[in-house]
């Protein structure tokens, strides 16, 4: 019988969302991609068929199998399905408690448009669009009752806190993005709990959502290190004493290894001090540096300078290399896409980042995906030599490492790693590889303004 992340299964992991693949996974560990072309579902914003996994109903089918504890953290939630499941949950006898970025801590329809910025003013119209279910362009309360996500926890005093709770004004990101059910299943990976994370925008429907995948893993033992990080971060929950403890004020932590049937699983909460070997862009270096023959990443920021260290050296030792990354942050001026591709470019100051160091022979296998206007590759993941996944919200960056709070994971299986394989290899096809036109027109506008540049000191 399939039985979808039911807490009283044991059984050989499945893709999520289909009951039969062609592709086995280690027992208890299941995955879920939302541009996949081996599963379709039926969109909850325009109805039409599409290819993906449905990533909202996944996380909703968890909820619903709950029966005694739900801890959420995730930088946005706003699906008001997902916000409604909780609710039940809760209603039904289950303890609920989220953890939410403080950026996006406020039910929307109590944010004034004039508080805020673009993108801010971006999203608040976005939500307006999907709440006005009769489209005349007035929303009414019932319309903002129904469709606000924080509104509908915030009604039924779900309780929740941000990472203002120890006090301060937030320190870096809480950009966690994890759920752990009845302390015996994790749920985790790059998805922000959004339609742009997960189905795409409402007010554009050639979108399909950011590039996302999840991860859902049946261990007590890996849910005991995820509630762990929770309870650091939780305190003693709204309001009391100031006790939360986020970014740099958790206690330090160190790799973590959990076995999960065959798969061996190592995790890490960042972030950490620059001064502190062992900290995320150690963890993925010394991954990276383990590679013998093939690596493939797909990467939404990377803008680690000692991560392309190491990655020239593995392409010269041999190391075959593929990676995708997202095309809109690839051509900023602190992106290692661009070094890989042999590439400097100036800032908005026309200077250039200090002790930058473009590989002098480009790396061919660089590249972005051709995705629909308004998405994003959104993925933070790396396979290495076919047999292991680097993945979580970790971005490849130092922020990730020395001030937000983020899930860095290495899972050990060969059988795992056949499924991210296949999501390069899937947006491999079709992708626009080298310097991109996006790249070359922005090198133009900065040859033009900056001339040579200069080095920061």
């Amino acid at each position: 019988m399939f039985c979808l992340l039911s807490s009283g299964c044991s059984r050989p992991g499945k893709v999520l969302g289909e009951q039969i693949t062609e592709l086995e996974l280690p027992t208890d560990i299941e995955v879920a991609f939302n541009h996949r072309s081996e599963n379709r579902y039926q969109s909850p914003l325009s109805d039409q068929w599409r290819n993906g996994d449905n990533l909202e109903q996944i996380l909703i089918d968890a909820i619903e199998s709950a029966e005694s504890e739900i801890v959420v953290a995730v930088q946005e939630l706003s699906l008001p399905s997902i916000a409604k499941s909780l609710v039940g949950a809760s209603n039904r006898g289950v303890a609920v408690k989220v953890i939410l970025e403080n950026n996006y801590s406020t039910p929307w329809s109590q944010l004034h448009e004039l508080e805020l910025d673009t993108h801010e003013r971006q999203r608040l119209k976005h939500l307006r669009a999907l709440a006005d279910q009769d489209k005349n362009g007035v929303l009414s309360p019932r319309e903002k009752r129904n469709s606000d996500a924080l509104l509908i926890l915030q009604e039924a005093s779900i309780p929740w806190i941000d990472d203002t709770e120890d006090g301060s004004k937030g320190s870096g990101l809480m950009h966690h993005k994890f759920v752990v059910i009845d302390s015996q299943r994790v749920i985790t990976g790059s998805a922000n709990f959004t339609n742009s994370g997960m189905h795409g925008d409402a007010r554009a429907t050639r979108t399909r959502g950011n590039v996302n995948h999840l991860l859902s893993i049946k261990s007590p033992t890996l849910a005991a290190v995820f509630k762990d990080e929770f309870a650091q971060m939780w305190g003693d929950g709204p309001g009391g004493s100031n006790d939360s403890r986020f970014g740099r004020d958790k206690d330090s932590q160190t790799l973590k290894t959990v076995k999960v049937g065959s798969a061996k699983i190592e995790v890490l909460f960042p972030p950490h001090s620059k001064t502190i070997q062992g900290h995320g862009l150690d963890v993925i270096q010394d991954q990276l540096g383990s590679a013998q023959k093939t690596i493939d990443l797909a990467l939404f920021v990377f803008s680690a300078q000692q991560l392309t260290a190491k990655l020239a050296e593995r392409i010269s030792a041999g190391v075959k290399i593929r990676l995708l990354a997202d095309p809109g942050f690839a051509s900023r001026s602190f992106s290692e896409v661009l070094d890989l591709l042999g590439v400097a470019l100036p800032d908005r100051f026309c200077k250039f980042e200090a002790g930058n160091q473009p590989l002098i022979t480009p790396l061919k296998g660089v590249g972005a995906p051709r995705l629909a206007r308004g998405d994003k590759l959104h993925h933070k993941f790396a396979v290495i030599d076919n047999k292991r996944v680097i993945t979580g919200s970790f971005n490849w960056s130092p922020s990730a490492a020395h001030t937000n709070d983020e899930t860095l994971i290495v899972i050990h299986s060969a059988r795992l790693a056949k499924h991210f394989t296949r999501e390069i290899d899937r947006m491999w096809r079709g992708a626009e590889l080298g310097i991109t036109s996006r790249m070359r027109h922005k090198i133009a506008q900065k040859q033009s303004k900056c001339g040579s540049g200069e080095e920061r000191s």
